[in-house]
Formats: structure tokens, C-alpha cells, sequence
């Protein structure tokens, strides 16, 4: 068997590709808001089915752009089982992360736990769309608003997620995507914000164009967050197989659930109401009953050319700028940390071929019968 990552970027045929470069040269418009990046802005937010979109160099550079676009400080309650960008933007930010358990089956940030990790400094929630799995929106917005609370979702996993027949980035005050090369919509690097209306899009592009109102005015102490022109337009090419290349994911995720479902000691991730899902990532839970443990199966996979990942281990929480936080004990995260020790997710990808995932399947069956 070749080598299987986790996961790789789906790359449209070059030759689709050059037309796109060939204009940018003609144009030598090659950053700050050109064409294409105005062109993919429009049909990303209505392939998304959102109002307002603004595009970003990448998806961490949003995530510090969004907590400043909403002036959050003090504290800010989170999920540590997460990609460690999440955290690391409310630090960037000057922001103490306040971390809660997560629920045994979504993964996602658990909202029984939330009010009891409510503070007089806390100002906002960030709940993470894990496995692009929708967190329980509804529960999570009566808590902000009963506490007077931002929410802004850590949504990069979220590409096209729908719940109860709406776009999941249409809650929260703000949804934050992240577009680098291992998501399912991918440009190279890249981000967007999402927000309601149009004064808050106005303030998102002042903050990621260094504060510029115009040529001679600067009005926030900005970044420089902007995506360029080869970037958007790859996206833009990527966006025309979009729908192909969440199709080709969810015949990958079948094709696994299949081959995986009578193994003992291997559990698959449940989602919750997502209508319309995109099939970013494939975890599977490595339970006690399985003859080796997750560690052991990651290591055979690995030996035999299959490389998965322990997404998401360590938690945020134990790493060294945040396990001594008082929110970061193992004992407040009980549910994340039984999470993390068991997860492992295999590869999927759109040029994953079937008989590849076949193997993968079998490999588990055989190290389970060792």
C-alpha cells in the first residue's frame, strides 16, 4: 500500500488553473481586494447561504480579527478539545481562556456545563463546530443571552454544514472559517469571517486592511489579514467542485462506516442535526475492548503506510501555556480527556479510492485479531 495521509488538498487540473494565473499577470493586480477576491466574497457567502462574508489570509488571523471586531476581553469561555488556534487567538488578544467540558456524543462545547463557568469578567463564548458536527445552537444563544454574552463559533470545520435547514454559520454573532489546505474548501491558506450586516462587514475590513478607511485615514489598529488574488482565485476554482468533492467524501465516510461497523472495540463518531453534511474528517474511538489501544492502532497503521491522526490529543488544556489555568485541571474535563485518549481519525479525502479505504478497514479488523 502507497502512503495514506490523514488527509490531502483536493487540486482541480492545473490546466483549469492557468487562465485564472494568465489574468492576475494581465492585470498585475495582485493583492488588496481585487477581482477575484471581491468575486469569491459574492459566491462564497451565496453558495453558503449567508449574508456577509469577508475573506481572510488565513483562518487564525480571523479568529484574533473576530474578537477584536467585537472588542471581547476578560474572559471567554471555550472547548478545550479543539485545534490549539482556538485558544491561541483569545491569548493573542489578551483574553484568559476559560475552558468547559464537552458533550459525550457531539464532542462539541457541553452547554450544561457553561453557566456554571460564568464569571463577572466573562464576555464571551467560543464554541468549536467539531468534525463539522453543529453544536447545540439554540442552547448556547439562550445562555449568552440570559448573561448578556458574545458568541463567536470556531466554525473552521464548518464549510457548508447545514442544521435544521439553514447555514450553521448564520449563528452566533460571528462564524469563523478556516480555508487551509487540509479543509474540505481549501485556498492553500486562507479564512473568512461571517457576520450579520454590513456596518459589522465594514468593521471586519477596516481591521484586516491594517485600519484603512481610505487612502489617508486609518480608524482601528488593524492587521494586515487580507487574501490575495491567487489564492481567492484558486478558491474560486475550487468552489466550481465543491459539490463534487463533498460527494466523493461522503461515499468515503459510507465506505468506512461499512467496513468498520462490526468491529468490536471500535466506535464512530455520531453527528447530531446536520442535514447537510461535508464529511471533514473521519474519527474513530479506540475503546477498551479493542486488542491494543489507540496509541498501539495508530502505531500499526503507521507501519503498514497508513498515517491517521490523534485529533484531537493532547487537549488544548494540557499544553504548557495553559494547563495552569484553574479551568485546565483534568479533573473539570473529565469527558474531553476520555475524547482525546481514545480518538484517531482516518484518512479521507476526495482522491482517497475506495479499495484504499477497504484496506485501511482491514488493517483495523487485522490488528484487532492480533
Amino acid at each position: 500500500m502507497r502512503n495514506i495521509f490523514v488527509t490531502q488538498p483536493y487540486l482541480p487540473p492545473l490546466e483549469e488553473f492557468v487562465p485564472y494565473l494568465e489574468k492576475i499577470w494581465e492585470s498585475k493586480w495582485l493583492t488588496n481586494g481585487g477581482p477575484y477576491h471581491q468575486q469569491l466574497e459574492e459566491e462564497l457567502a451565496e453558495y453558503l447561504g449567508v449574508e456577509h462574508l469577508s475573506l481572510f489570509s488565513n483562518g487564525t488571523i480571523a479568529l484574533v480579527t473576530a474578537l477584536q471586531v467585537l472588542r471581547i476581553t476578560g474572559e471567554v469561555i471555550t472547548t478545550p478539545y479543539s485545534f490549539v488556534a482556538t485558544a491561541h487567538s483569545l491569548l493573542w488578544n489578551g483574553i484568559k481562556p476559560v475552558f468547559v467540558d464537552i458533550d459525550p456524543v457531539s464532542l462539541n462545547l457541553d452547554p450544561k456545563k457553561i453557566e456554571a463557568a460564568i464569571t463577572p469578567q466573562t464576555t464571551a463564548i467560543m464554541p468549536v463546530h467539531v468534525y463539522g458536527n453543529p453544536c447545540d445552537v439554540e442552547a448556547i444563544q439562550r445562555i449568552a443571552d440570559t448573561y448578556g454574552l458574545r458568541v463567536i463559533y470556531d466554525a473552521a470545520h464548518a464549510f457548508g454544514v447545514e442544521c435544521n435547514g439553514n447555514s450553521v454559520l448564520q449563528h452566533g454573532d460571528l462564524s469563523v472559517l478556516s480555508f487551509h489546505a487540509t479543509k474540505v474548501f481549501n485556498t492553500f491558506e486562507g479564512g473568512a469571517i461571517i457576520c450579520p450586516d454590513a456596518k459589522t462587514k465594514q468593521r471586519i475590513d477596516y481591521l484586516k486592511n491594517f485600519g484603512f478607511a481610505d487612502e489617508l485615514t486609518v480608524v482601528a489598529p488593524g492587521i494586515n489579514g487580507k487574501m490575495n488574488e491567487i489564492q481567492a482565485a484558486f478558491g474560486l476554482l475550487q468552489l466550481k467542485h465543491m459539490d463534487n468533492v463533498i460527494s466523493w467524501r461522503k461515499e468515503i465516510d459510507a465506505r468506512y462506516r461499512a467496513g468498520l461497523k462490526d468491529v468490536k472495540g471500535i466506535s464512530m463518531a455520531q453527528t447530531n442535526c446536520a442535514q447537510r453534511k461535508n464529511y471533514s474528517y473521519f474519527p474513530i474511538f479506540v475503546e477498551h475492548d479493542f486488542s491494543l489501544h489507540r496509541d498501539g492502532l495508530y502505531d500499526y497503521l503507521k507501519a503498514n503506510a497508513v498515517f491517521a491522526r490523534r485529533y484531537f490529543y493532547p487537549l488544548i488544556s494540557e499544553f504548557s501555556m495553559y494547563r495552569s489555568l484553574p479551568s485546565a485541571g483534568q479533573a473539570n474535563l473529565p469527558v474531553a480527556h476520555h475524547a482525546a485518549n481514545r480518538v484517531l481519525c482516518l484518512p479521507i479525502f476526495p482522491d482517497l479510492a475506495l479499495d484504499a479505504v477497504d484496506g485501511v478497514c482491514e488493517l483495523i479488523r487485522g490488528s484487532g485479531r492480533r
